[in-house]
This record gives C-alpha cells, sequence and structure tokens, in this order.
C-alpha cells in the first residue's frame, strides 16, 4: 500500500463532523491557517452602528447649511416659527441672506415682491353717488319721477356689471317728449344690442311710484324677451315720523303730524319679496351766519321700497308690440306690469314671472300720469 507524504496529507479534506455539530467541510490547510490568527468575536452591531453615525453626521451637516447670520446656535433650542414669520422670512428676509440653492443643492427660498408692488385691497370701494342727467332745464321738479333717493335703492339689485355705472341718462320723458309708446321705441333703438340696462319708471294717479328692470331696449317684437335679471319694484316716500318729546324742537321749520294719507297702504312681505325703509332723522334749521336768520330745510322722507325679483316659472319677462309695452305674465293672461300705446292707462296684477302684488295703490287698473325710461351703463 503507498504511502503519503506530509504534502499530501495536508491536502486532504477532514469530513468528521466538529464538536459543535456544525457539519462543514474544512480543509486542514485552512484550519491550520485559522488556528494562527488572533480570533475576534463576531460583533453585528458594528456595521448597524457606522450606519446610524453616518446618518447623525449627515443630519448634522443638513441642519448647520440652513443656519442664518443672526441666529442663535445649534446646540440651543429654538421654538418653532409661526405662519406669519415664515411668510415675512420668506418675501421680507430673503434678500438679505445669502443664495441658498434650487430646492436640490440647498433649500429653494422664493423671491421677495418686487418693488412698487402693494398687495390689492381686501374689499371693493364703496359706490359713488348716482348722478341722474337728461333733464331740460325748464323740467319743474314736480314732474321729475325719478328721485335719487329712489334711484339708489333700484342700483342696489342691479347686475353688477351695472352697480358701478354712475351716470344715469334719461332716454325718454312722457313731459319732455310726448306721451307715444312708439316715441319711446324710436328713442331706445340706438341701444339696441348694447349690454346697458333700462329702468322704467311710472306714475300713477295717486302719485304713486312703480316700474320694472329691463336687460334689453323695448321694441316690437313677436315674442318674449329679456333675462331672469329683470324685476318689478315700486316705492313709496312717507312723511317722517314726529321726533320724541324729549328732543330738541326750537329750532324745527316744519310741523309733524301722525295722521296717515288716505291713499297710503301697507305692504306684505314674505320670503320672495325684499323690502327696504331707510329713515331719516330730522334735521334742525341752520342759521345763516351773514344774515343771522334761520334758513329754512325741507323735511326728510321715508323712503320704502320693494322689489319683486324673477322666479324662474316661466320666461315672459318683456313682450313689446305697437299697440301696448308689457313686463312678466303668465297667471291666468295676467301681466305683472302693462301699458298702452299712449301710455295713459295701465294694468298691474300678480303674475308668475315675479310674483308680485298690484303695484298701483289704484288697484290692478290705473292711470298713468307720467313715464320716463333710464339706461343705466352707456357710457
Amino acid at each position: 500500500m503507498p504511502t503519503m507524504d506530509s504534502h499530501q496529507e495536508n491536502n486532504l479534506i477532514d469530513f468528521s463532523p466538529p464538536s459543535s455539530g456544525i457539519s462543514t467541510p474544512i480543509s486542514r490547510h485552512s484550519q491550520s491557517y485559522s488556528q494562527s490568527q488572533p480570533r475576534s468575536p463576531p460583533s453585528t452591531s458594528s456595521t448597524s452602528g457606522s450606519y446610524i453615525g453616518s446618518a447623525v453626521l449627515g443630519l448634522w451637516r443638513r441642519l448647520s447649511t440652513l443656519e442664518t447670520p443672526g441666529s442663535p446656535p445649534s446646540g440651543i433650542a429654538t421654538p418653532p416659527l409661526s405662519q406669519a414669520q415664515l411668510y415675512h422670512y420668506n418675501t421680507e428676509s430673503a434678500s438679505q441672506m445669502r443664495p441658498m440653492g434650487d430646492g436640490i443643492n440647498g433649500p429653494f427660498i422664493p423671491p421677495s415682491r418686487p418693488p412698487g408692488r402693494t398687495p390689492s385691497p381686501r374689499g371693493l370701494p364703496s359706490l359713488e353717488p348716482l348722478t341722474l342727467n337728461g333733464y331740460h332745464a325748464d323740467t319743474e321738479t314736480d314732474d321729475q319721477l325719478l328721485a335719487k333717493g329712489v334711484a339708489e335703492e333700484i342700483r342696489t339689485f342691479l347686475p353688477e356689471r351695472l352697480k358701478i355705472a354712475e351716470d344715469w341718462r334719461l332716454v325718454y320723458s312722457l313731459y319732455q317728449d310726448g306721451s307715444s309708446l312708439a316715441t319711446l321705441y324710436k328713442l331706445c333703438e340706438e341701444y339696441r344690442g348694447r349690454r346697458v340696462g333700462f329702468v322704467l319708471v311710472v306714475r300713477d294717479g295717486r302719485e304713486g311710484t312703480f316700474g320694472a328692470y329691463l336687460t334689453e331696449a323695448p321694441h316690437p317684437a313677436s315674442s318674449y324677451f329679456g333675462t331672469g335679471e329683470c324685476f318689478l319694484w315700486r316705492a313709496s316716500l312717507h312723511a317722517p315720523l314726529p321726533p320724541p318729546p324729549s328732543a330738541d324742537t326750537s329750532n324745527l321749520n316744519y310741523r309733524a303730524t301722525t295722521i296717515a294719507s288716505p291713499t297710503s297702504t301697507s305692504f306684505h312681505h314674505d320670503d320672495r319679496q325684499t323690502a327696504t325703509q331707510q329713515q331719516q332723522s330730522l334735521a334742525p334749521g341752520l342759521t345763516d351766519p351773514t344774515t343771522n336768520k334761520l334758513q329754512k330745510q325741507p323735511p326728510s322722507q321715508s323712503i320704502r321700497f320693494q322689489n319683486f325679483a324673477y322666479t324662474g316659472a316661466n320666461d315672459y319677462c318683456i313682450f313689446c308690440e305697437t299697440k301696448f309695452l308689457s313686463v312678466g305674465g303668465g297667471g291666468g293672461g295676467t301681466f305683472g306690469l302693462w301699458l298702452n300705446d299712449s301710455l295713459s292707462r295701465g294694468h298691474s296684477a300678480p303674475c308668475d314671472t315675479f310674483l308680485n302684488q298690484p303695484l298701483s295703490d289704484e288697484g290692478e287698473k290705473f292711470d298713468v300720469l307720467g313715464v320716463e325710461l333710464w339706461v343705466v351703463g352707456s357710457g
């Protein structure tokens, strides 16, 4: 039997199981090498510890780049900034800081507001008072149907684009242009197709004032026209209430009474109607410093206004022919407001379009003493 030398014995593999019970083949050569080297105890936390240390170091470097001049050291805890402070920091202080980055190489800070730009106002400015243009110089005050106080009330219900219009222009007046519906149609021709509005004012035999807002110029047509921005309205002027007993009445230049006018009627309010009542205090007489005499001032009046808005029940907004002008319809063939061709007689009854009450104190049929048509937004 041949014998093996020492070199061959060292290359043999020992397949006998080790004492630890792990059956792993180990060569004698590798076993002798491992016995000659010093062994260190195995450690599973050394690798994870290095990762944690690297993360802490990277976080420290990241936070150290966010420090700005004038800020406390990183070792001192500071309270978090509020939202207002952050906004002020981004808008006002960004120009004083050193360049930071584009969001990838460093934290991104938006540029500050350009010079000369101011923030927009939070609310819209108040509306300027209306100016009513178109009355002739010889037109008496009693013949002017539309008072400024009533016009301001109508203005609150106009579309937003027309509320800012300050100049209302008189298109037609019965006192100035004659009692003719054909003349009214003719004077409205130049406003056909324009984005303007029209305010129709009627005075009845009992000095009542009412009318309608129209979205298109009145003209003879074969069908109804207009939009849901149309509405009917009526207003009444009342004498002011007498002052209370404790008020100083020594300088009043007029007398007040609590006797109600026989033409006044009560207004009924519901969810479909909007009523506005403006009460004005009594103004005492003023003394002229040059003549030292008491100046007379007309007594203030209370305006009671009602608006009848579009209900959406139908599309019967405006219907005009050569023989009549009407606003609103439905409800058994009734009209919210109807005027004949000579503008001498009118009719007003509840209708489905606006769910209105009769506009005249005379009843559903009334006499017409005056008619005006105003254009809004033409200038």
